[in-house]
């Protein structure tokens, strides 16, 4: 019993001890900018890649909503802005054998530009 509170103890305490020596690497932001050409076709994209996103730790933050153009051209199409732990992660989303097929589907259906970009340090 003495010996399995002790293994308790340190899986509790030991990725605070990690994380006290190591940050934790900044966020990346996958930014869209998508003009749909075939809707129906673009439906199938969004249905299979919004579980795909979440599979690797990303999450929307905005699809495709209002937009309001200050300064330059107004955007094309949908913004859309995916949130990942790190630049990593979001990089192993996009070039995963996973996601290469949906983001062809994308790619037929729309006309897109895709960014990442890694968030300030904490």
């Amino acid at each position: 019993m003495l010996l399995k509170n002790l293994i308790l103890g340190i899986a509790i305490i030991l990725p605070f001890a990690v994380n006290a020596e190591s940050p934790p690497p900044p966020k990346a932001y996958i930014i869209a900018e998508i003009e749909v050409i075939d809707a129906a076709t673009y439906e199938g994209y969004k249905s299979a890649v919004a579980p795909m996103v979440s599979r690797y730790g990303g999450h929307y933050i905005v699809r495709g909503g209002a937009t309001q153009t200050y300064d330059g051209d107004a955007p094309k199409g949908r913004i859309i802005l995916l949130e990942f732990p790190s630049m990593k992660m979001a990089q192993t989303f996009l070039n995963s054998d996973e996601y290469r097929p949906v983001a062809e589907i994308r790619q037929k259906s729309t006309k897109s530009r895709l960014f990442v970009v890694e968030g300030m340090p904490k």
